[in-house]
């Protein structure tokens, strides 16, 4: 839980940082995630950050179900879920005007889950808005990948070099690859792995090939 929660820390402290130098003009820029823009999928994001919040003032369910890799199954990209997911987006961003409404939302949003978090005991459990039951550590971590991950499509949205904390890296990576090193030959650090693993980044002719071979699977989200 400790090394989770500092990896969330971390990630939501760097973003922050990033918001508070943005400009007006950066906020419309379009990103990586169509149709969204800037303003749209940092909305995406901080209700992602924010989410246990309310989730932690709800009753715990009886036992967990599912981890943080199960979390990341199809149900939650169907054209369905996809299309409220971005209709949520669109609205809330609309609340938001400017960057340090954008910066100051986001924080309390990020801030407010970490309090929320420390104020659990061991073992916590928790229910998702798709209905799945888990440990509060592992929910935990799949707000590190989103946060992390859409960091990454935000960093090429503005231009900009990836900012992934290394801890936040460390946290995503071990959850792609289930813990297990990647194939020999490949050579990738943490963020070159989730570029890699997430289609940030394509694959060489190479690279597939040693994946291929090894027999090697990754955490496919929506797969």
């Amino acid at each position: 839980m400790d090394v989770v929660r500092r990896a969330f820390r971390d990630e939501c402290a760097r973003l922050e940082e990033i918001l508070r130098g943005l400009d007006a003009a950066d906020l419309d820029r379009p990103t990586p995630c169509p149709p969204w823009a800037v303003r749209e999928l940092l909305a995406h994001v901080r209700t992602g950050a924010g989410r246990l919040v309310d989730m932690l003032a709800a009753p715990p369910p009886d036992r967990a179900e599912v981890d943080a890799a199960g979390y990341f199954g199809a149900t939650k990209f169907t054209p369905e879920v996809d299309g409220a997911r971005i209709d949520s987006a669109r609205r809330e961003a609309r609340e938001l005007v400017g960057v340090p409404e954008v910066a100051a939302d986001f924080a309390r949003a990020w801030r407010a889950a970490d309090d929320a978090v420390a104020a659990q005991p061991p073992g916590r459990l928790v229910r998702t808005r798709h209905g799945d039951a888990m440990t509060l550590p592992e929910f935990l971590r799949t707000r590190v990948v989103e946060v992390g991950v859409h960091g990454l499509d935000l960093a090429v949205a503005l231009d900009r070099r990836p900012w992934l904390t290394p801890t936040a890296a460390d946290v995503v990576a071990g959850l792609l690859t289930g813990g297990r090193p990647v194939p020999d030959g490949l050579g990738w650090d943490p963020l070159t792995l989730i570029r890699k693993a997430t289609g940030r980044v394509a694959q060489t002719e190479r690279e597939r090939t040693l994946v291929e071979e090894s027999g090697f699977r990754w955490l496919s989200f929506g797969g």
